[in-house]
C-alpha cells in the first residue's frame, strides 16, 4: 500500500500547478460546491494511478483543483464507501495522498439521518465527535510507521479551532448551525425505526455511512478535521417516514447555500 499512496503522490504533484492548502471531500449531493472553485482543473479518478471508481449516484468521481476564497485548495468529488465493497485501505487511500501531497487541512461534508428530537431537516451540524460502528477498522493490520503511530489518540479527532470558527460566523451571519455527535454504520440501507432509537441511545445526533474511516486515517496521519453534516431525513420510533436517495439529495441541495457561505468562511479565515 505505501507504494502505491506513493505513485498516486507522485502523479498528482507532476498534475497539479501548486501546493493545496485544504482538501475537501464532497458528500451525497454536496456537489455544488464544486462551483465555486476559481481557475478549476479536474482529473477523473481513474486517471489517477490506484484510485478506486466511484458506483454511487450523486457522486461525480474526480479531483478538483483550483482557488477558493484565494486558496488552494483540492476537492474530491465523489467518496468511496466500505459498502460499495471497497476495504478500509481502499475508502481511506485518498487521505493518505493528500498527506502525501503535504495537505494539512481536511474538510469533510455529508448527508446525515437525524435521531436528535431537536433537529429538522436541513439542518446544519458541525460534527464534534463520532461512534465507529463499522464492522473494519481502518487502520487495522500492520501500521505504517511513516504515516502515524501504531495507537492513535483520538480525544479531539474534529479540529475545535475550525468548529469555534464556523459556530461564531454562522451567528454573525444569521446561518443557524448545531454540533453533534455522528455515528457511522455500513449501509447501504437506510436504518430501520429501531436502529435509529438505537442511535440516538448510544449518544449519537445524527447516523451515516461515510466519514468516520476518513477522519480516523486523517488523525493518524496529524491532519487537522473539519466536517460539515445536512440532516436529510429524521428518524426514530415516533418518526417512521420512507427515506429516498432522491429525497436526500433534494434535502442536501436545498441547504447548499449556507453551506458552501460557511465553508468559504472557514478557507477565508484560514483558522
Amino acid at each position: 500500500m505505501p507504494e502505491k499512496i506513493k505513485q498516486a503522490v507522485d502523479f498528482l504533484k507532476n498534475w497539479l500547478p501548486a501546493q493545496p492548502e485544504f482538501a475537501i471531500v464532497l458528500g451525497s449531493g454536496l456537489g455544488k460546491l464544486k462551483d465555486e472553485v476559481k481557475n478549476s482543473k479536474a482529473i477523473d479518478y481513474k486517471s489517477i494511478p490506484n484510485f478506486p471508481e466511484i458506483t454511487v449516484e450523486g457522486h461525480h468521481g474526480e479531483l478538483i483543483f483550483g482557488q477558493i476564497e484565494g486558496k488552494n485548495v483540492l476537492m474530491m468529488a465523489g467518496r468511496f464507501h466500505y459498502y460499495e465493497g471497497y476495504s478500509m485501505t481502499e475508502v481511506t487511500f485518498p487521505i493518505r495522498v493528500f498527506h502525501g501531497l503535504g495537505i494539512e487541512k481536511l474538510l469533510l461534508s455529508n448527508a446525515s439521518g437525524g435521531v436528535n428530537l431537536n433537529y429538522e431537516i436541513g439542518e446544519i451540524v458541525l460534527i464534534n465527535d463520532h461512534i465507529n460502528m463499522m464492522p473494519e477498522h481502518p487502520l487495522r493490520g500492520k501500521n505504517m510507521d511513516e504515516f502515524g503511530p501504531r495507537f492513535v489518540n483520538m480525544s479531539h479527532p474534529y479540529d475545535e479551532k475550525m468548529i469555534d470558527y464556523v459556530m461564531h460566523y454562522g451567528k454573525e451571519n444569521n446561518i443557524k448551525v448545531k454540533t453533534g455527535v455522528y455515528l457511522g454504520l455500513q449501509g447501504p440501507t437506510y436504518e430501520t425505526p429501531a436502529e435509529y432509537l438505537m442511535v440516538r441511545l448510544l449518544g449519537a445526533d445524527c447516523v451515516g455511512m461515510s466519514t468516520v474511516p476518513e477522519v480516523i486515517v486523517a488523525n493518524h496521519q496529524g491532519m487537522r478535521v473539519f466536517c460539515i453534516s445536512i440532516v436529510t431525513d429524521l428518524g426514530g420510533m415516533e418518526i417512521a417516514v420512507p427515506v429516498t436517495h432522491e429525497e436526500v439529495l433534494e434535502a442536501a441541495n436545498n441547504a447548499m447555500p449556507k453551506v458552501i457561505q460557511l465553508v468559504k468562511g472557514l478557507i477565508a479565515a484560514d483558522v
